[in-house]
C-alpha cells in the first residue's frame, strides 16, 4: 500500500557507491524496484526460450566469446572491483583469472555433462529403452555478495548459462559496478541475446522483488540470518534455493606437517582479503609439540604484513563498516575471557582497517571460536592428538571448508575425510577453489546446495526421465487384460531370483 500523507518520504530512485578506503563517492546506481525487476525477469525469460533451442556447441561458442572479452578487459574488471571493495589491484586480478577459468571450464563441459544418457533397465522393463536429460529451469536468479562480487556470483551466474538458463544477477549495494560490468560485456560478446543475461541493482528490497518475481531457482550468497529470510519467500511458491553462507573453517596441523608451510598458508588463508573470505582460515588447531613452534612461524609472517590502500599494501580495508564492529567484539571478548593475542588485539581495529590478529586459547564457546569474524583474525590452538583437532573442528554450527597440514598426504587425506566440510584442501589453503572441476558448498549454517564442477551445472538443470518401449513385453503387467494367474507367475518368478541375488 502507497504512503500518500503530505510528510512521506519519496522512494529514493538512485543510491551512491562509496570506496571502502577512503569513503569518497565512487558513482550513482539506480535502485530497482518490482516493476523494473518483473521486466528484467520477462526479458530474460523471452531471451532464454532461444537460447536453450541453440545447439550445445554454439552456445559454448557464445560464452567462449565473453571469456575471451573478459579476458581482454581484464584490468578493467579488476580495477572495478579494486574500486568497489578496497581489495588491492593483484588480489582483484587474480579474483577475475579465477573466474574465467570456471567461465571456461563451464563452457566446455555442459555438454558433456548434461547431455542425455543411457541408463540400464531390469528384468522386468528389458522391453524399454531408459534415459535421462537435464533440462534447463528457465530463469534463474542470482543474489551476489560483495567481498568476491565477479568470483563468487560468476559461479553461479556462468554455470546457470552454460546449462541453457537466463540469469538475472543482484549483485550486493556496495559493489554494483562490477555486476553491470559483467552483464554489460556479455552483452557486447553476445549481442544477439540480449536480455539472456541482466543485473539489477539496490539494496535488500530489491532482492526481495527478485525473490519475488517469479525467477525458476534463487543462488543466494550471504549470511544464515539473511538465507534464512530468503529461503521463507522462496518456500511461498516453493522456488528451489542454492545458499552458500559462509564458514568458520578449520586447519589443522599435525605433528610431522610442514611448519614453514603451513605458517605460510594459514596465513595468507587468515587474512588474504582482510580476512573477508568465505572459506578463510579462521581457526588453527595444532598438535600440542608444535603448537608453538608454529605459533612463532605464523606471528613472524603475519608481523609484517601491511592493511591500506597504496601499492604496497598486503590487504585492503573491511569492505562493509558494520564488520568492525564484530571484529572488535570478537577479539574483546576473546582477550578479555583469556585469550592471549600473540600479535594484535582490540586496538588493531582503526577503522577503516584491522591490522593482523592472532590470538591463542580462546574459550571454545568464545564468539571468536564459533562465529564468523569475517576479518583478519586467527586462532592458533594446542589440542592433544589429531582426534581432538578432528572433533573441535567437527564442532561448529558451520560446514564449508578445511584444511589438513600432515607429513604424509595419505595420513591427510584419511584426516580429510574425517572432517564436516563441504571441501578440504591437503597440504595447502582454498586449493579446491581454484579447480573448477570440484563442486563447492557447505551445510549445516554454511548453506546446502553446490556451485562449480558438474554438480555445479547440474544444479540449474531439472531432469527429465524417459523410457521408450521397444517391443511388446513378454507379460503385460501393466494391462488390466493380464490374467491373475500371469501375474502371480511373475510375481513369484521375481521373488524367486531376488531370493538368490
Amino acid at each position: 500500500m502507497t504512503d500518500t500523507t503530505p510528510d512521506a518520504a519519496p522512494r529514493a530512485t538512485t543510491f551512491t557507491t562509496r570506496s571502502p578506503a577512503t569513503g569518497e563517492p565512487l558513482a550513482e546506481h539506480p535502485v530497482d524496484g518490482p516493476e523494473e525487476v518483473a521486466r528484467a525477469v520477462a526479458r530474460a525469460r523471452r531471451a532464454q526460450e532461444g537460447w536453450a533451442a541453440l545447439p550445445a556447441a554454439r552456445r559454448r561458442e557464445r560464452l567462449l566469446r565473453w571469456k575471451r572479452l573478459l579476458a581482454r578487459e581484464l584490468g578493467t574488471v579488476a580495477r572495478t572491483v579494486a574500486e568497489e571493495t578496497g581489495k588491492p589491484a593483484g588480489d582483484a586480478g587474480l579474483e577475475v583469472v579465477l573466474t574465467l577459468e570456471h567461465l571456461g571450464w563451464a563452457a566446455r563441459n555442459a555438454d558433456r555433462v548434461l547431455r542425455r544418457r543411457r541408463v540400464r533397465t531390469g528384468l522386468f522393463t528389458v522391453h524399454q529403452r531408459a534415459s535421462l536429460v537435464h533440462r534447463p529451469l528457465g530463469v534463474v536468479g542470482v543474489i551476489g555478495p560483495w567481498n568476491y562480487p565477479c568470483y563468487t556470483p560468476m559461479g553461479s551466474v556462468g554455470y546457470a548459462l552454460a546449462a541453457g538458463n537466463a540469469v538475472v544477477l543482484k549483485p550486493s549495494e556496495l559493489t554494483p559496478a562490477t555486476g553491470l560490468l559483467l552483464a554489460a560485456l556479455f552483452d557486447e560478446a553476445v549481442p544477439a541475446h540480449a536480455g539472456l543475461f541482466t543485473a539489477v541493482t539496490g539494496a535488500a528490497a530489491t532482492g526481495e522483488a527478485l525473490v519475488r518475481s517469479g525467477v525458476d531457482k534463487l543462488a543466494f550468497t550471504g549470511s544464515p540470518g539473511t538465507a534464512r529470510k530468503v529461503m521463507a519467500v522462496c518456500a511461498e511458491t516453493l522456488t528451489p534455493f542454492l545458499a552458500e553462507c559462509g564458514g568458520k573453517d578449520a586447519v589443522i596441523v599435525t605433528a610431522d606437517a610442514d611448519l614453514d608451510a603451513a605458517a605460510d598458508a594459514i596465513v595468507w588463508g587468515a587474512f588474504g582479503n582482510a580476512g573477508q573470505t568465505c572459506a578463510g582460515v579462521e581457526r588453527v588447531y595444532a598438535v600440542r609439540e608444535v603448537h608453538e613452534a608454529l605459533c612463532e612461524r605464523v606471528v613472524r609472517r603475519a608481523g609484517v604484513l601491511r592493511p591500506g590502500a597504496g601499492g604496497d599494501a598486503h590487504y585492503g580495508p573491511m569492505t562493509l563498516p558494520g564488520q568492525l564492529e564484530t571484529v572488535e567484539r570478537h577479539v574483546t571478548e576473546a582477550v578479555s575471557s583469556g585469550a592471549r593475542a600473540l600479535l594484535g588485539g582490540p586496538e588493531s581495529v582503526r577503522a577503516p582497517y584491522v591490522a593482523p590478529v592472532v590470538l591463542t586459547g580462546a574459550p571454545a564457546d568464545s564468539a571468536a571460536m564459533t562465529e564468523e569474524t569475517f576479518g583478519p583474525v586467527v586462532a592458533v590452538d594446542a589440542v592433544a592428538d589429531v582426534d581432538e583437532a578432528v572433533a573441535r573442528a567437527n564442532d561448529s554450527r558451520y560446514a564449508l571448508g578445511a584444511a589438513v597440514f600432515c607429513g604424509s598426504r595419505r595420513t591427510g587425506a584419511a584426516i580429510a575425510a574425517r572432517l564436516h566440510a563441504g571441501a578440504v584442501s591437503v597440504n595447502s589453503v582454498l586449493g579446491f577453489a581454484a579447480v573448477p572441476a570440484l563442486p563447492f558448498g557447505g551445510s549445516r549454517d554454511s548453506g546446502f546446495g553446490r556451485i562449480h564442477g558438474a554438480e555445479g551445472l547440474r544444479a540449474f538443470t531439472a531432469v527429465q526421465s524417459t523410457t521408450v518401449q521397444r517391443f511388446a513385453p513378454p507379460i503385460a503387467l501393466t494391462s488390466f487384460e493380464v490374467p491373475a494367474a500371469a501375474r502371480e507367475r511373475a510375481v513369484r518368478l521375481a521373488r524367486s531370483l531376488h531370493l538368490r541375488h
